[in-house]
Parts: structure tokens; sequence; C-alpha cells
């Protein structure tokens, strides 16, 4: 890919409608890691990583359908489809889907159209490019599982990249407003008021924001240089990479992650610190999917760790005595 600037032009009504994403987004991670696969650059943690992704896609039997398909339909290049990134998936992993799947045939047969001409054609694509619903629906199993084998496990790492970067550019802006949290992104970016010059593997591209504001999504996978909508008329995004958190070292007493596992672990931390959650926000605060947190609680549950009661159609969770414990290390 050639290198090039990105030129984003800002009017005075664009300056105060600048969002900073609450939480990760989980299509734009989806796309960040299948990008770090398809590289294969990287030191040996990132080679580590991409060898604990296969064997849990080929555990689920998945391997063969990111290969097939997600691989294909988000390559490493200059274009990929913009239906895959909606705006629905920085409230969760489930919302984006329902994005996904409610995209009008029409739109996904033009931006696989435009995909074809820059990438060539794919077999494991043409169900999806006929309008078939069936297929439509096989992806969104297939990102959702690809999701569930390759990123559950490392959610609470990825939220925590994207909350240090967060809590970098919000105290900027406090501290000195829009410009100086310009000038506090990660290098590559440069505000030369009114324009954000970005650095962009695409090439030179020009956006105008005509009132309509900037999108911020800090990306835990993202590598490299910035990215944002093919289509300059959807509601504008920049998605960059975040900035790592200082390193802690790890705590050899706390057992919990090698008794539950990480994501388990992780929900049962978040259950204690926001008592009678819905099974919703802990997908939402998790990036994982609905009925993935269900299976998760079931398991808790069924340990004497929460209980979960059901109210109308919401199931909200709370600790158990033996959960505070086990919390509080004091668990024998």
């Amino acid at each position: 890919m050639t290198g090039g600037i990105l030129r984003i032009t800002f009017s005075s009504d664009d300056l105060v409608r600048i969002r900073l994403t609450p939480q990760a987004d989980p299509m734009w991670e989806i796309v960040g890691s299948l990008h770090r696969i398809q590289a294969r650059d990287g030191g040996p943690a990132l080679a580590q990583w991409r060898r604990k992704v296969r064997d849990n896609l080929s555990e689920v039997a998945l391997l063969s359908s990111v290969r097939t398909l997600l691989n294909p339909l988000l390559p490493r290049a200059r274009y990929f489809p913009d239906f895959l990134t909606p705006t629905a998936s920085g409230d969760g992993l489930d919302s984006g889907i329902e994005a996904i799947l409610d995209t009008p045939p029409s739109r996904v047969r033009t931006e696989l159209e435009i995909l074809r001409r820059h990438t060539g054609s794919a077999a494991g694509l043409d169900g999806l490019a006929r309008g078939d619903l069936r297929s439509l629906r096989h992806l969104g199993r297939v990102v959702a599982g690809y999701h569930h084998a390759a990123l559950a496990d490392d959610w609470p790492t990825v939220e925590s990249t994207v909350q240090n970067e967060r809590a970098v550019l919000t105290h900027h802006l406090a501290a000195g407003g829009v410009e100086a949290m310009f000038a506090a992104l990660p290098s590559g970016m440069r505000w030369r008021p009114p324009v954000l010059e970005v650095a962009y593997a695409a090439g030179d591209q020009e956006l105008h924001l005509r009132g309509r504001g900037l999108t911020l999504i800090p990306s835990h996978f993202c590598r490299g240089t910035p990215i944002t909508l093919a289509d300059p008329d959807l509601p504008p995004v920049l998605v960059y990479p975040a900035r790592r958190p200082p390193r802690r070292a790890p705590d050899p007493a706390d057992p919990l992650t090698g008794l539950l596992g990480r994501t388990r672990a992780h929900l049962l931390r978040l259950i204690a610190a926001a008592p009678g959650c819905t099974t919703g926000q802990l997908a939402t605060r998790t990036g994982v999917s609905a009925s993935t947190v269900s299976e998760h609680t079931t398991i808790l549950r069924r340990s004497g760790l929460i209980d979960s009661v059901r109210h109308t159609n919401l199931v909200m969770h709370r600790l158990t005595h033996n959960g505070e414990l086990i919390l509080q290390k004091r668990i024998d």
C-alpha cells in the first residue's frame, strides 16, 4: 500500500462536535486483529498470539470460515467494505452484528463490487454479493464466533488500552481545549488549523466534515497508520492506534484468573462493581455477545459465585457471599 496524507478539514461547528468513543469498538478491533493476522509481522509476542488464535479457531471449527470469508472481506488493503464497521458497533458486538445483518442488499452488492475491483473476486463472497440472506446470517455467526475465539480472552486488555487513551485525550481536552487534545494525539497526526493531517496508508485523501463532527476511535489492534471509512458521506470516524498503558507486573497473589479464566474473572469483578447489572450491560462492557456472557454467568451461578434474577425481559446479576469472599481472596 502506498503511503499518503489524509487531510481532515474542520469548520467551527465541527470543532464542538468531536466525539471520543466511550469504549473499545468490537468491529474495528476485529478488523485490526484480522489485519495483524494477515500481516505476519511483529515480534515473538504477536507470533504467539497468532498461534493461539489459530488454535482457538480450529477448536471451534471456524478457521476455514475465517480464511474463506472474513479475510477476503476485510483484507489488509486500500479498501474493505464500510458496512462491516457500522456506527452501532460502538454500543457493543451484538448491536454491531445486528446492524450488519440489517444492511440493505443493494449496499452490500455495491461495496462488494468495489472490493472486487481492488482485490479480485473471492468465491466465498458470492452468496453475499447475490444478496442471499442465509449468507449474511452466516457472516453474522462467523463474526460472533471469531470475536469469541480470538478476542474475548484478551478483551480486558483491549478495553484497558482504549480507556488509557481516552484518559490521555480527555485530560488534555479539559486542560487546554481541542487544540491541546489534537496536539496530544499519537505520532503521525498533526493539527494545522483548520486541518488535521494524518499519515494514511491508502494514499492522499481529503475529508471535509461539513458540520458533521468527527468520532475518534482509539484501537488496541490498529497498527501503523489510522483508518477512516471509504465513503465520505458516512458519519466521519478516525480509527487510530491507541498508546499502550504502562506495563504492570503480574500479581502472583491473584489466583482468580487461573481459577476462573480471564473472561469470567473479569465478569465477576464487573458484577462486584455494579450489583444488579444486566446481561446486556455486561456484554457492552466486555465486548462479547450477550449469549457468550450468558454462558459465562451460568457457570458463575452454578459455581455459587453469583445470583441471577429475571425481571421482565432482563436478567440481573449480583455476587453471592462466596463471590465476595473469592474476590477478597479469603476463600479456602
